[in-house]
């Protein structure tokens, strides 16, 4: 029997349908086919019941689709720990952070990180702040860093940094015309780049600025081109304009009314494993120290 016989399998039962098994599998049908005649001629048993164009699974497909699955699953297991070995890792953490995580603070710490712990294979998943909860849940994740406390009631949150959320403007404004009444009078507030603090944020910069044009934009990155490009200004994290701010590319604009939030950081834990508690005391310690 081989794997190949199994994958096919487990496709064809999903739709029912030799044709798009094969476009997923990038086969022809009659390969679709053949594999499907090798296993059930293996099995010794019929496993797809064959009415005229249409494919159905039979009884013993039915049973049998739960084996080929679980094997499947083994075995991919097998292999993926098989390449950690060869590369010399004998661990694994798997870490789900929100994207406004990973492109500010956390290359840095993950480089230290990996320096002091050569044996741990660490694998990032850049979900969304609203999935960090989610992939803990459901065991996708070991670990998770999150800008906003997860809805999950099987996972433990904690804050474990807090950072000021700053307004800024493009870097081109002269000094005098970088204040906030300027900037929320004459140019759009892009808002909704970050999870956590937006919805009260814009209830206060309406009781003062009744008059201000929003744009909505979900991404942090795409938030900086705009205003880079004279689109409009921002309430962001710190930490994702500090080096925008060095390099002189954005400006940071002097608050006046407006109390700006801040932002935190969640980290997000389920199982406490060895992995997770040598990066819990890392990042704790690390973020202490930046």
């Amino acid at each position: 029997m081989e794997i190949r016989w199994l994958k096919t399998f487990i496709v064809c039962a999903k739709f029912e349908n030799f044709r798009q098994a094969s476009e997923e599998l990038f086969l022809t049908q009659p390969a679709i086919t053949k594999h499907i005649k090798r296993l059930e001629e293996h099995l010794n048993v019929q496993l797809f019941e064959r009415r005229g164009k249409a494919v159905f699974l039979t009884s013993a497909g039915h049973t049998f689709l739960s084996y080929a699955k679980d094997f499947i699953a083994t075995y991919e297991q097998g292999i993926d720990f098989f390449e950690s070995w060869k590369q010399g890792y004998n661990r694994k953490l798997t870490i789900a952070t929100a994207p406004q995580i990973a492109s500010s603070f956390l290359p840095r710490l993950l480089r230290e990180f990996i320096n002091s712990h050569p044996d741990i294979e660490v694998i990032v998943d850049v979900v969304n702040s609203y999935e960090v909860g989610e992939a803990i849940s459901g065991g996708k994740a070991d670990l998770g860093l999150s800008r906003m406390t997860p809805i999950q009631t099987n996972v433990k949150s904690e804050p474990i940094h807090e950072e000021p959320v700053i307004l800024v403007g493009p870097n081109e404004w002269e000094g005098s015309l970088r204040n906030e009444q300027h900037a929320l009078s004459h140019f759009r507030l892009i808002t909704h780049n970050h999870p956590d603090y937006w919805d009260s944020l814009l209830n206060e910069v309406k009781k003062h600025y009744p008059r201000i044009r929003t744009m909505t934009v979900n991404q942090v990155e795409v938030t900086k081109k705009f205003i880079e490009n004279n689109l409009g200004v921002s309430y962001l994290p710190f930490s994702m304009v500090k080096d925008d701010l060095k390099k002189n590319i954005l400006s940071e604009i002097e608050s006046d009314q407006i109390s700006p939030p801040v932002s935190v950081t969640y980290l997000v834990t389920k199982v406490e494993t060895n992995e997770v508690k040598s990066f819990t005391e890392f990042i704790k310690k690390y973020l202490l120290e930046d």
